[in-house]
Formats: C-alpha cells, sequence, structure tokens
C-alpha cells in the first residue's frame, strides 16, 4: 500500500533512487568497502581480504532483504548491514567495519548520496538557466506594462523579466558549487571522533576512504559530521524553491484572464481544465510546482532542529533527516523539471502585452512626460506636479494623458504636437533594457560553459 505522494504522484526516478532503500543500502556498502580498502592500502588487510570483500559488497549479493530480516532482530541498522556481509565474506569477514562506527558509514554514505544528488541538481538547474537565457534573448524587445503593486507602472520588456530571473538562477548556480564541497564530506574518526578506534594512522585512513569515495574530508567531528552542512544544502533548495515559485507565480498572474500576455502549454485536443467549467484553461503545472516548493521550503526548519545534538550525538535527527534531505531533493528535482517544462513551452502574447500597455491610455508615459520636461528647463517637483495633476484629469475624464497634455498650456508651450506625441512611445522609454538582459545572458552562459 503506498501511502506517500512520492510512490505514486511526485518525482522522477532518478531522483528517487538515490534516497530509496535500495540507494541508500549500495551507497552503504560502497562505504564498508571503501573502508576495508583504506585498511589495505596502509597494510592492515590482505589484497586477497580486501578482494573477497569487494567481491561481496554488491547489492544484488548483500541484498537489503537480508538486512531487514537481521535488523528485526538486532534493531540497529549498521550491524545487521554488517552481519549480512560477514555471512557472506566467509574468513575475510574478520576486517569489515574495522574501526568504524555507525556513523561513519551513515553519514560517508548521505554525504554520496548528497553529491549524487547535487550532480542531478546542477544538470536541472543548467538546463531551466539554458531555457530561460533563450526566453529572454528572444523576447528581449518585446514591450509589456512593468507592473508594481499590482499596478500599470512604465513599460518593460519580457526579455528584462526573464533576465531578471536568469541572474537570480545564476547565482543559485554559483551558490551550489561553492556549498558542494561543504555539504559532501563524509567523516571516519569513530566514535566520538578522537580517532582513538582507528589507531596511529587515523588521519591517514579517513583522508584514503574520502578519497576513495569522492568525498571531502573535515578538519574535527563529532560521532556524526556537523549538521550545518545539510543545513546549509536544505537551505540552498529552499531558496531554489521560492526562486521557482516567484517565477511560476509570475507566469500564473501574467495568465489571469484580465491580463493573458502568457500562458501554459495548453492541449485542446485532449486536455481538460475544469469538470463543470468547460472553457477553462488553468497553469495548472505552475500551480502544482508552487505548492510543491512550500513542502521544500518547510524542511528547512527541522533541519536546524537536527543540529542541536546532545553532546558527540544522539538519535533525535536520524528519523528526521530521512525525510528532509530525500524530501527536499526529490520534490525540488521534480519543481525543476517542471518549471522548464513550463517555460521551455510558454505562450508569449506580445499583441495582448501591447493591448494592455494602450488601455492606460498613456498614463504609463506619465514619467518619460515629467523627465522631457525636466531636460526642457522645467524644475523636477513643478514637472511632476504638471504630471500628476494631468494624470488625475485624465483618469476622471476618460481622455487619454496626452489629449490632457495637449490642453495644458503650461506642457503645450514646451512640447509641439509631434515632440508631445513622442513622449508617448512605449519604445522611447525601455532604458537599458535591452543591454541588461544582453549581460544577464551573457554572463550566464559563461557560467555553463
Amino acid at each position: 500500500m503506498s501511502v506517500s505522494p512520492l510512490d505514486y504522484r511526485y518525482g522522477r526516478e532518478e531522483a528517487k533512487h538515490i534516497w530509496s532503500r535500495e540507494g541508500r543500502h549500495a551507497r552503504q556498502l560502497e562505504v564498508e568497502r571503501a573502508l576495508v580498502w583504506a585498511h589495505c592500502q596502509l597494510g592492515r588487510v590482505s589484497v586477497e581480504d580486501y578482494d573477497a570483500i569487494a567481491d561481496i559488497a554488491d547489492p544484488g549479493i548483500v541484498t537489503a532483504d537480508r538486512v531487514d530480516e537481521i535488523e528485526a532482530e538486532t534493531k540497529h541498522d549498521i550491524m545487521a548491514l554488517t552481519k549480512a556481509m560477514a555471512e557472506t565474506a566467509g574468513e575475510a569477514g574478520w576486517c569489515i567495519h574495522l574501526g568504524a562506527t555507525s556513523n561513519d558509514i551513515v553519514d560517508s554514505a548521505v554525504a554520496i548520496q548528497i553529491k549524487d544528488s547535487i550532480a542531478l541538481q546542477q544538470e536541472s538547474l543548467e538546463k531551466v538557466i539554458r531555457t530561460m537565457c533563450e526566453m529572454a534573448e528572444r523576447d528581449r524587445d518585446t514591450v509589456m506594462l512593468g507592473r508594481t503593486h499590482g499596478q500599470a507602472a512604465v513599460p518593460i520588456t519580457f526579455g528584462l523579466k526573464v533576465a531578471v530571473w536568469v541572474d537570480e538562477f545564476a547565482r543559485h548556480l554559483e551558490r551550489l558549487g561553492e556549498l558542494t564541497p561543504r555539504a559532501t564530506t563524509g567523516k571516519f574518526l569513530g566514535a566520538v571522533g578522537t580517532g582513538a578506534a582507528q589507531g596511529e594512522n587515523a588521519f591517514e585512513l579517513q583522508s584514503l576512504i574520502m578519497g576513495e569515495l569522492g568525498l571531502a574530508t573535515p578538519v574535527a567531528t563529532t560521532q556524526v559530521v556537523g549538521r550545518d552542512r545539510y543545513i546549509e544544502w536544505v537551505g540552498w533548495m529552499a531558496n531554489v524553491a521560492t526562486s521557482v515559485e516567484k517565477v511560476l507565480q509570475e507566469v500564473r498572474n501574467l495568465q489571469r484572464s484580465e491580463i493573458s500576455e502568457v500562458a501554459e502549454a495548453f492541449d485542446a485536443d485532449k486536455q481538460v481544465g475544469s469538470s463543470t467549467m468547460a472553457h477553462k484553461r488553468n497553469p495548472i503545472t505552475a500551480e502544482n510546482a508552487c505548492g510543491l516548493a512550500r513542502i521544500v521550503r518547510s524542511m528547512i526548519i527541522p533541519s536546524y532542529e537536527n543540529a542541536l545534538l546532545w553532546h558527540e550525538r544522539d538519535l533525535a535527527n536520524s528519523s528526521a533527516e530521512r525525510f528532509t534531505l530525500s524530501h527536499s531533493m526529490i520534490l525540488l528535482d521534480d519543481i525543476l523539471d517542471k518549471t522548464d517544462r513550463v517555460l521551455s513551452n510558454l505562450v508569449i502574447d506580445a499583441n495582448r502585452m501591447r493591448e494592455n500597455i494602450d488601455a492606460q491610455r498613456g498614463l504609463v508615459m506619465a514619467e518619460r512626460v515629467m523627465l522631457a520636461l525636466v531636460d526642457k528647463g522645467v524644475p523636477r517637483d513643478e514637472a511632476h506636479e504638471m504630471l500628476r495633476a494631468a494624470s488625475m484629469e485624465a483618469l476622471s475624464s476618460g481622455d487619454t494623458l496626452e489629449e490632457v497634455c495637449s490642453r495644458d498650456g503650461a506642457i503645450s508651450e514646451v512640447f509641439d504636437s509631434t515632440e508631445l506625441a513622442e513622449q508617448f512611445l512605449p519604445e522611447n522609454h525601455l532604458g537599458h533594457s535591452g543591454r541588461i538582459v544582453d549581460e544577464a545572458v551573457t554572463r550566464a552562459r559563461e557560467m555553463l560553459g
């Protein structure tokens, strides 16, 4: 019986496999193998015994099912793992788990899971950034309304809107590179972090194991690696999930019926928007991803709590981390995949964007006219008041702002009709939008290589 929606509704298989029971088991076997390999390098274990352990450190030989059977008796997962390995290793079983404590295995295996997760996340994030770059370039000069406080502001381009997203997601890619060595750190200095059980070569042993597993080597640990490492990674995921929701929330808002400037792709032949309102075409994928983003953000709170272990460690974090790390990663992977699907197929209605500007009857050009008056020698505060009064009259009369300005003697004496008309062309008040798009895209593409 499936209970978790991850089992039957959300998440890509490649992400779920990393954090599955089988994925965890395979990586713990790999850590146990690396431990024996390191002892072999230091001369404590023979090559023959290492080869025997390497042969059986295979989830097809030492199965997760067998480990579960033993754990039902021992009530200890890592002891069950070592027993399951020993019963298949023969005489070489003596060196399994040699000098290790359970969390040497657990935390190092989790670090491998995080490493594999980050590789997938980097790939997904880069894909989204490439899609955004293509959008920004394609609609570099597509004029639309800029909005502040939910109200029409001044003209912008859709390309600039997307360039802001590009720059933000590029920062997330930078952060991921910076945090990776910290989040992918294992440990192998025993029960309280002294290295006593590892002997005089404890530091070399730990470095060998970490190098073999492709993990960073810590400086100091207790029985566990510091959970600040996990907090940083989960915090990064929460941050990315927030940016995703910000982008997709914008898509949802721009798809509002009264705005209708962009829309999720919709299969008009088969897709259903509502069980009763047959006309509906809803942004369901964006809504879905926004909802899941909230779950990812929620994982940051227990992640902080999991760092508060008693003395050199307790077990209060263990059960919680089986949710925080796996669910954050699997859901963010799903969210990034959906984001790319939404943006790759987003329908952009440039004509509607222009209609929405025109519907403002020139009011969004008030700033442009005011600045042009200043350039003609009118003091800035006087120019502002002239345009404020003209705008209020236009709103109350229903006339365009250009019509009101043409009747205003103080304004009409500064501009002739041709000059005034030029002030009301949205394309004339886009500033450096194009350059900003170009620079954001160029920087992002350089990061992507």
